[in-house]
């Protein structure tokens, strides 16, 4: 059993850390008797800091996750939220997991490599994005869900955001960054009614700072395979010249 906090980096330990204790504080300070609301938001942290290195155990996270935020998104009347993550992110995160798993950066490692975004996925993402988000749209109104359309353009940005994830695309974190966005909104507009969901919007903002270094880490990971395959490539053709 491999331990996986044996290769964070100092950066990475200060921002997990920091993030537990923002989302402890702001749980205890609100008074708030909600531990499934609690135990979800630590579970979040933790699964963006493995997704931010490119772990494969980030996905296994992701579906825990969603497993406890949907039901908190539930029993507050979030259906698009509940539906969002019960019947889109855990699908998508089980894809994840078969393609990060089929494309780790080497034989020991728990590393994924970065995938490429060209026209066809694109393309692709565009015309399931619109279908997608239009289905939503009409099945949470029918279920009255609260705030519909911060609800609406949550689903589009999500579904975004997990469709580049699982090709192992970096700009997956921006698009999860402008969802935490409305996400903040959604749960700010949660606390007038209960103060107790405070904790979901410190959650999220801490979530948007762990994405977009998320974001960082996995353009500087693109970056350095990019370095060494250019090496790699000089090298042959060195030899052959050679």
């Amino acid at each position: 059993m491999r331990n996986p906090f044996k290769s964070f980096t100092k950066f990475e330990w200060a921002l997990w850390i920091f993030s537990l204790v923002a989302i402890t504080v702001s749980h205890f300070v609100s008074g708030s008797k909600d531990h499934l609301t609690y135990a979800t938001s630590l579970v979040g942290v933790t699964s963006l800091i493995f997704t931010a290195r490119g772990d494969v155990l980030a996905p296994f996270l992701l579906i825990a996750f969603a497993v406890c935020y949907g039901l908190v998104s539930f029993f507050f009347g979030y259906y698009g939220e509940t539906m969002i993550y019960a019947f889109m992110q855990m699908p998508i995160c089980i894809v994840s997991i078969v393609t990060w798993l089929k494309n780790v950066s080497g034989k020991q490692s728990k590393i994924v490599k970065v995938g490429t975004l060209d026209r066809k996925k694109i393309i692709i993402m565009a015309v399931l994005a619109a279908v997608v988000t239009c289905a939503f749209h009409f099945i949470l109104r029918y279920f009255g869900t609260k705030n519909l359309i911060p609800s609406t353009i949550s689903v589009f940005m999500s579904f975004i955001a997990l469709y580049l994830m699982a090709l192992r695309i970096p700009q997956y974190a921006l698009a999860f960054v402008l969802n935490d966005m409305v996400l903040i909104v959604l749960w700010s507009l949660a606390c007038t009614e209960s103060i107790t969901y405070i904790s979901l919007v410190v959650c999220f903002s801490i979530f948007m700072i762990n994405d977009l270094y998320s974001f960082y880490s996995w353009r500087k990971r693109k970056k350095e395979s990019q370095e060494t395959d250019n090496i790699e490539t000089d090298n042959i053709e060195t030899d052959k010249n050679v």
